[in-house]
């Protein structure tokens, strides 16, 4: 709910904040979906349920978000991003390989795309978001470099999500 109040909130300032904002609260909103219908199979949510999760903005609304609620399995999800051409690359290069990329991985690797390229307009809030969740980013990424050391993985040590 309030990431459709947030994204509301953005479009109505207008300008190039509803334009970047619009893009990067869409892509979130867009993933949660994805994540959202992954995760509730083989558990006890049911498909309408499922489908009230979901947030009611991005590319998905309101086409894709009916055909994720009547999704069985993970090839179904996956055939619903076939549709959306920045969500194809996405799924296409998933792997459970240990020098492989997850599906959590490649929607951040497309988060920081998108919050890098906030940095390209002038005169937006827009930048202000993108620097926290980059700044998230760069969080997620110590950790993981510090668990790789910790646990003496330093083959992993390189599948971090990089910034710039």
């Amino acid at each position: 709910a309030y990431l459709e109040s947030f994204y509301n909130f953005c479009q109505n300032i207008g300008g190039a904040t509803a334009e970047v904002m619009g893009k990067i609260l869409g892509f979130e909103a867009d993933r949660r979906c994805f994540i959202i219908t992954i995760n509730s199979f083989g558990t006890e949510l049911s498909k309408d349920d499922r489908a009230k999760l979901y947030p009611r903005c991005g590319q998905l609304f309101p086409d894709g978000l009916v055909k994720l609620a009547k999704a069985d399995d993970y090839d179904q999800v996956q055939n619903v991003a076939q549709y959306y051409g920045e969500y194809r690359n996405i799924f296409d290069n998933v792997g459970n390989g240990p020098s492989e990329k997850t599906l959590e991985d490649r929607f951040f690797e497309q988060e920081v795309k998108l919050n890098v390229l906030a940095f390209q307009q002038q005169f937006h809030f827009g930048v202000f978001y993108s620097w926290l969740k980059l700044k998230e980013q760069e969080s997620r990424n110590i950790v993981w470099i510090a668990e790789c050391i910790a646990q003496r993985n330093r083959g992993k040590i390189d599948n971090y999500v990089p910034i710039f």
